[in-house]
């Protein structure tokens, strides 16, 4: 059962899709904002084309537990998309996905000039990867 994730940005989405045996994220795409409901029919779409059987949509939160402004708007994403498709869509704690990804790529040696730019894909694999592990079964 493959698992997509999303890294739901205000101008990228990063996506990251488990192998068939749910256990090693890896990167996929990552795509332009355009509208959240065009936004939600392309990664629908991206879900039906891979055969995928859930998507987790990472979602912030603030030090009260509470999603911060950019969770309100992944929410909001997930809500769409759940309406684009008939794939149980499911909210992950993504906080600091974004650095963990950065601080990983620079420990696996990844060069400055290459590490420039966005980390959506890797964030979306840090998400993916979390939710994984903590949905092993024994």
């Amino acid at each position: 059962m493959r698992i997509l994730a999303v890294d739901h940005g205000e101008k990228r989405i990063g996506l990251a899709l488990s192998d068939p045996t749910a256990t090693i994220a890896s990167p996929l795409k990552v795509i332009t904002h355009v509208s959240r409901l065009v936004d939600a029919a392309q990664v629908a779409d991206l879900a039906a084309q891979n055969d995928v059987s859930r998507i987790v949509v990472g979602q912030s939160y603030d030090e009260d537990g509470q999603p911060n402004p950019a969770g309100r708007r992944a929410g909001r994403f997930a809500e769409a998309l759940q309406g684009q498709t008939d794939i149980p869509v499911e909210l992950w704690d993504e906080s600091h996905s974004t650095q963990i990804a950065r601080a990983a790529r620079i420990e696996l040696g990844v060069s400055r000039k290459k590490r420039a730019g966005h980390q959506d894909e890797f964030a979306a694999v840090v998400i993916l990867q979390s939710y994984l592990e903590a949905n092993r079964k024994p």
